[in-house]
């Protein structure tokens, strides 16, 4: 190994060691400034390569586009969870407006009566839809009061998501334990045919 070489090896051992605990992501912009940050950046211009952690593994990246960092901040102070249930026009009203808001959140589905008491512990009330942002809760669809919660925690009155962002999936509010396995039926066995002795037939003689 020449010199040069062992220098510039030893130099890069000596910046990745330097780097904060916290750092992640290693960040190249277009002007060729190389950053370090904690956090996803935002800008497409920028090349960005998730750091190595601890154990080898590449840093998780929670979305292949992070949101932008406006919506970010308010997702982080007042989230979103969205209560509804099956066959709910109302329900598909209120997910048409939050999906032209681009609000990310949380949707958490009512499937039978036994999970209403949940529902009124965390809304105060058994009424669906129901949405809740940060600490408020707003029970049964109502444009206007439900647009107007919004704006108050500082959403966007139209989506800022990124192009190819994907939202988590509905999850059952109560989870629901595994049905214990039935045991296989197994039909009782046929009984065998009684034969009857057969009898002469009777006859008269002459």
């Amino acid at each position: 190994m020449t010199h040069s070489l062992m220098f510039t090896s030893l130099a890069t051992l000596a910046l990745l060691s330097a780097l904060p605990a916290q750092a992640q992501y290693k960040v190249v912009g277009p002007d060729g400034k190389v950053t370090y940050t904690d956090r996803p950046p935002t800008e497409q211009a920028s090349k960005v390569s998730p750091l190595r952690g601890p154990g080898g593994a590449a840093a998780p990246v929670a979305n292949s586009t992070p949101l932008p960092a406006e919506l970010r901040a308010v997702v982080q102070r007042f989230p979103v969870v969205f209560y509804t249930t099956a066959s709910c026009v109302p329900c598909d009203s209120a997910r048409t407006l939050l999906r032209q808001r681009g609000i990310p959140l949380t949707e958490r589905q009512i499937l039978s009566n036994d999970d209403m008491p949940a529902l009124e512990r965390l809304t105060g009330s058994r009424a669906l839809p129901a949405l809740t942002v940060g600490g408020q809760a707003a029970t049964g669809y109502s444009e206007s009061q439900w647009s107007s919660l919004l704006d108050l925690a500082g959403y966007p009155k139209e989506s800022r998501l990124p192009r190819d962002h994907v939202g988590a999936p509905a999850t059952p509010l109560v989870a629901r334990q595994a049905a214990a396995p039935q045991p296989e039926y197994t039909p009782p066995p046929t009984p065998s045919p009684t034969e009857v002795p057969s009898t002469p037939a009777s006859g008269i003689r002459f």
